[in-house]
Formats: structure tokens, C-alpha cells, sequence
């Protein structure tokens, strides 16, 4: 599908009325399969980054479940009909992957989603998993989404600062996703939206080479068309021992 980007790196642009966007997606440099998946529907106002796990060919179908399940979304949804169909898509992905995994009978299969999408006056985010939405208004970067995960809990009860997650022990380790568990639980967030907002969207395979204070000078400072290529060149110059996915948004 082309909306589709598998294990290449490739850049979009559009423009659709005044939102424009970035977006790429890179195996990295360790990795030998891209288990990450991004999808860009400006016609919707959809964009959604998810990060595969299960190893090799296990990651990169659930990802790819995820979203070939929000590329099937109609073009006529109104915005809150997205929101509706975005978690249907949702539960039916985690649905397949669970019946896929069983199948296969060799291990967990999943993969985190966030997912963007914006109406006339506002922002909805669904997220599943450690995959982040962020925003960046009058220069300020607010985390819109939390990271489901081990370390992220503690940080969102005020336990444990970003910087002392980095080195608490399995900070990498996700407690959502979808694919995962009997029952997938999606959490959702909700806001207004100005002229001259920004948001990211990326996988955990950018967050470990980027900062707060780095994502939002990038935010600040570049073109949109260039932000997800500049980001994903400082990830690659760090190393990128993971798969990398950025979508950069502008309203």
C-alpha cells in the first residue's frame, strides 16, 4: 500500500489547506528488518506511527496490521467518526496479531500505536504503548501522550524524572500493546488546536537520541518539510540502534 512505508527510508510531504507534513521511517543501523510502520492520511487529518515487537518477521506484521487496519478507514468520516473507527481498527488489529501468534506458536507478537488526528479545532490522540505524540506551541513541547511502559507509569505518578528513567532498570519495557493481552486498553487525549502548532510523532527508537529540549529546538527552528529527515539524521548520527519513525505535523 503506499501510504505504507515499510523498511526504507522515505520522505513525504503535503499540504492540505494549511497543515503540512514530514514523515520517514529508517531500519537503523543495528536491526535487519524495519518492525516499525508509519502511515500519513492528511485527507482524514490521520497520521499514526507503531513500533513492532516479536522479532524479524513477527514484528513488522504486527505493525503492518496496525496500520493496513487505519489505512482502511473510509474518506468520508466526519472527525469524531475517526476517533470511533480509529479504535475499532484498533481492537481488530489485536485481534489479528493475537490469532497470528498463536499460529505461529513461537512467542509474543505486538506493536504500539499513536495515532494523530485533527479536526477544524481540535487535537485527538489515541495511543497504545511507548510511541509518543508530542506538541509544540508558542515554542513550549508538551508530551501529549505517556509511555505505557515500566518507567513511564513512575514518571507520570511523579516518581521518577525522564532523565532517572533512563537508567532504572528495563526502562525499555512496555506494559500495552496491541496484540498483547486478553484485553487491549487505549488510552485517549483530547485538546485545542492553534495557528502555528506542531506536532511529532515517533517511535522509542528517536527518544533515546532526542531530548525534550533537542525535539523542541528541531520543532522551533525548521522548515516541517525538513524536520523528520533532521531528526531522523541526528538519531542515525547517534548510532541508531534501533528503527526510527517520525511524522512531524503543522496546523
Amino acid at each position: 500500500m503506499s501510504n505504507v512505508i515499510e523498511a526504507i527510508h522515505m520522505t513525504q510531504s503535503s499540504l492540505l489547506g494549511r497543515r503540512c507534513h514530514s514523515a520517514t521511517t529508517h531500519v537503523g543501523y543495528v536491526r535487519k528488518i524495519n518492525e516499525d510502520a508509519i502511515l500519513s492520511r492528511p485527507e482524514l487529518g490521520l497520521w499514526v506511527v507503531s513500533d513492532g515487537m516479536g522479532g524479524h518477521t513477527g514484528g513488522d506484521f504486527a505493525s503492518q496490521t496496525v496500520v493496513s487496519a487505519m489505512n482502511q478507514l473510509p474518506v468520508d468520516l466526519e472527525p469524531s467518526e475517526i476517533m470511533q473507527e480509529a479504535r475499532t481498527a484498533l481492537h481488530k488489529a489485536h485481534t489479528t496479531i493475537k490469532t497470528e501468534a498463536a499460529r505461529r506458536g513461537n512467542g509474543m507478537i505486538g506493536a504500539t500505536a499513536v495515532l494523530l488526528v485533527l479536526s477544524e479545532e481540535h487535537f485527538m490522540c489515541l495511543w497504545v504503548g511507548d510511541s509518543r505524540l508530542y506538541r509544540l506551541r508558542n515554542d513550549v513541547l508538551d508530551m501529549i501522550s505517556f509511555d505505557h511502559s515500566v518507567v513511564g507509569e513512575l514518571v507520570e505518578q511523579g516518581r521518577l524524572t525522564w532523565s532517572e528513567a533512563a537508567q532504572y532498570p528495563n526502562s525499555n519495557q512496555i506494559t500495552r500493546a496491541v496484540g498483547v493481552g486478553d484485553v487491549l486498553e487505549i488510552d485517549k487525549r483530547r485538546g485545542d488546536i492553534m495557528p502555528g502548532d506542531r506536532f511529532l510523532l515517533c517511535s522509542d527508537g528517536l527518544s533515546q537520541y532526542a531530548d525534550t529540549e533537542i525535539l523542541q529546538q528541531h520543532l522551533s527552528d525548521r522548515p516541517i518539510e525538513t524536520v523528520a529527515d533532521d531528526l531522523l539524521t541526528l538519531a542515525l548520527n547517534g548510532g541508531a540502534s534501533d528503527n526510527v519513525s517520525i511524522i512531524a505535523v503543522e496546523v
